[in-house]
């Protein structure tokens, strides 16, 4: 097995981040990095499709003004099917969990486990701190201090 196989899946969910989850937030990549088929089950929402999904992410991205996720740590197991990432997402508040848009700059951690099917992503399930998140909008409060 060569260098490049072995950063497959490592690579995949940093294009990912890099490309869709910072400006200019290429939705499109999505089709290039995700199987047909993707599936994730995100706060207890399970989005099937990549058409869903690419709805999802345009509707979380005007939620959450100039959003961008960075890759904290990110690993993959031996066979190269399975990806963790722990990550930070920021960006500035548009009405987050339906709340009054305020502007102000937030941001959350989370951790995501992909499966991996010919060379694309095509599995994923997410938790993110989401309750304390709206915790501190609704408190009035920005502690910033998920990670």
């Amino acid at each position: 097995m060569d260098s490049t196989s072995k950063q497959i899946p490592e690579k995949l969910v940093l294009d990912f981040f890099e490309r869709v989850w910072h400006s200019p937030h290429e939705l499109d990549a999505i089709d290039e990095l995700m199987t047909e088929d993707y599936m994730i089950s995100n706060a207890g929402k399970i989005i099937k499709g990549r058409t869903e999904f690419k709805k999802w992410v345009g509707e979380f991205q005007k939620q959450l003004v100039d959003t961008k996720t960075e890759g904290l740590d990110v690993f993959y197991n031996e066979q190269q099917n399975k990806v963790v990432s722990r990550w930070d997402c920021s960006g500035y508040n548009n009405g987050l969990f339906g709340l009054e848009p305020d502007n102000r700059y937030i941001s959350f951690s989370g951790i995501a486990i992909w499966t991996v099917r010919d060379n694309r992503l095509s599995k994923c399930w997410v938790e993110r701190s989401a309750y304390e998140l709206y915790q501190t909008l609704i408190s009035g409060k920005l502690e910033n201090d998920f990670v």
